[in-house]
């Protein structure tokens, strides 16, 4: 049934409306609040940010080895929902003092220890929930379509675009209205509408247990993959026998449970020597501590395959760290005065960012993929690999307009002040080609991670996706550190000290620019090289451990229902 996927469209929406709650003005509720220095808070955001992503391989590994994605989603969403009550309950008890401080003119009081502790393990648990919850959620809800029905396959590629087109629907929100209220020092508002649309994610959430399709865990993947490489290692002598004649489970069904059999591939040899059969291999039973399937082997050697891509994403996450902390920070020293006196956030720009993807989803669904097709031949137009190259290229050209709007707001500075007399809105066009990059790269991660991850990782694979986005603010706070650590001297500031007006972000801007084509042609090295997965094509029956059926087969008058909604969208 189509609201199926809808229940997972629409939680994807709410939750990240009130992620977003949080994390949008982050940077400047360390700065007006805790009374941090730009730096520091924009260091701690990228941590923060980086851990939210690093969570979800913990959401990841627990659902595919253990709980299976209904019950992980479940969870991890309590662990989010419980969070953002903290933060909310305690923000007003502790640090927001006097009311309506943090909104850039009236100054908080000092905070106490017990207030900042409380308030930094409430946005780490906001981390732990979100992070563990969302490549869980993606992974559930293209379980929902059946590959073995043709007209679900094509419409679990359209999935992940809607999908990634409800995150942003749902952060516009955030980055518009609760932004305003924050920024004009009602924190806790935000704080509170945050957790509201969070407890609604959950209840829609569980409203759909009845008509969800399960697919059984496949248990721990980690015992697999050494398997493989202890095999291997034993055998090394062993010549590494022709693929027809490696070992396989006979039947229909792969020895890992829940997990359709992969066909087998040349690429990284070696690793076959674990399925190779050896004379002592036939005089005892088997151990697969010496003796491999062939899907164990393949499983490993996707892994092996994906790491390369998946390495050269995290460049791209470095740009993408950059909207959270420096971009809101260049704005926040802007003229952001509109019509009536109407001072626009620094931190709202990123909805320039947000319809950016919005419009550009709409115009690769309805234009690009159609005319790509026509002239590839590819019903998806543009490849997984092909949209992630893409996505690069505009992230540097992003990097280079930020550049040129801080080299143009250095051009206008108002003696004796902070504030430029630029305006803010010539931060468009960077906000603008990141969201733009976004529908290449993000999507296509998703989808390419999902697809070329085997039956017993896909929530791993899905989240290798977040593992991306984490290491890139670890990255971004690092680039940060070293930067500063060589440009500031006795007689400079450095690039990015706490007055941009005396520092030089531009020059770090270029930095990125420059860092980014460079793992750009390493990245179409690695395209390349890259062998997709072949699966054999056999259907995995969904799982009634949970105690709910599986979809029954729907009429034919249901599927043509389906078929117009899917369109419609």
């Amino acid at each position: 049934m189509i609201y199926i996927y809808i229940f997972c469209v629409v939680n994807q929406a709410l939750a990240t409306l009130a992620f977003f709650g949080v994390a949008v003005n982050l940077v400047l509720f360390l700065t007006r609040v805790l009374d941090q220095e730009s730096a520091i808070a924009a260091n701690g955001v990228s941590k923060w940010t980086g851990t939210v992503y690093l969570c979800s391989l913990v959401g990841a590994f627990i659902s595919d080895s253990y709980w299976g994605r209904y019950a992980t989603c479940a969870v991890f969403q309590v662990i989010f929902v419980f969070g953002l009550g903290l933060l909310s309950l305690t923000s007003g008890m502790f640090l927001l003092k006097p009311m309506g401080c943090g909104n850039g003119t009236l100054e908080c009081m000092p905070t106490s220890k017990i207030g900042v502790a409380i308030f930094y393990l409430s946005i780490y648990m906001i981390a732990f929930g979100y992070g563990g919850h969302q490549p869980t959620l993606a992974t559930f809800g293209a379980d929902q379509f059946d590959d073995s029905i043709p007209k679900y396959a094509n419409a679990k590629s359209a999935f992940f675009s809607y999908f990634y087109f409800a995150l942003n629907f749902g952060s516009l929100f955030s980055n518009t209205i609760l932004v305003y209220f924050e920024d004009t020092g009602h924190w806790t508002v935000g704080f509170y509408v945050s957790l509201g649309s969070a407890v609604l994610a959950l209840i829609l959430y569980l409203l759909g247990t009845k008509r969800y399709r399960y697919l059984k865990p496949c248990g721990n993947p980690l015992p697999r993959v050494a398997q493989v490489f202890m095999a291997a290692i034993k055998k090394s002598k062993v010549v590494p026998a022709n693929g027809d004649e490696l070992y396989e489970v006979d039947g229909p069904e792969s020895a890992i449970k829940g997990s359709r059999k992969i066909l087998h591939s040349n690429g990284c040899r070696f690793l076959d020597k674990a399925a190779t059969i050896t004379d002592e291999d036939t005089k005892e039973s088997k151990n697969p501590w010496n003796l491999c399937t062939v899907t164990q082997v393949e499983e490993a050697k996707c892994l092996i395959r994906m790491l390369p891509i998946w390495v050269c994403t995290i460049m791209y996450s470095v740009v993408f760290a950059q909207m959270a902390s420096l971009f809101v920070q260049q704005g926040d020293v802007m003229d952001s005065t509109i019509v009536g006196g109407f001072h626009l956030p620094a931190a709202s720009m990123s909805a320039f960012d947000i319809c950016s993807v919005l419009v550009s989803t709409g115009l690769y669904r309805q234009i690009l993929v159609p005319l790509a097709g026509r002239l590839s031949g590819n019903p998806k137009g543009l490849t997984e690999l092909q949209r992630m190259g893409t996505g690069l290229v505009i992230a540097m050209l992003a990097m280079i307009a930020a550049a040129a709007t801080e080299i143009e707001r250095l051009k206008h500075v108002v003696p004796g002040q902070k504030h430029s007399s630029l305006s803010i809105f010539w931060q468009i066009p960077q906000y603008i080609l990141v969201g733009c990059s976004e529908v290449f790269m993000y999507v296509g991660q998703l989808e390419f991670f999902n697809s070329q991850s085997p039956d017993g990782i896909k929530s791993l694979g899905s989240s290798l996706c977040m593992a991306s986005i984490s290491l890139g603010n670890f990255g971004s706070s690092l680039l940060v550190y070293i930067v500063m650590e060589i440009t500031r001297k006795e007689e400079s500031p450095g690039w990015i000290p706490d007055d941009l007006n005396s520092g030089h972000v531009d020059r770090f801007y270029f930095l990125i620019a420059a860092l980014t084509a460079i793992d750009f042609f390493i990245y179409l090295y690695g395209a390349k090289w890259y062998k997709f997965i072949q699966m054999d094509d056999i259907s995995i029956v969904p799982s009634n451990s949970m105690g709910v059926q599986g979809r029954e087969e729907e009429e034919e008058e249901e599927e043509e229902e389906e078929d117009e909604v899917l369109d419609r969208v």
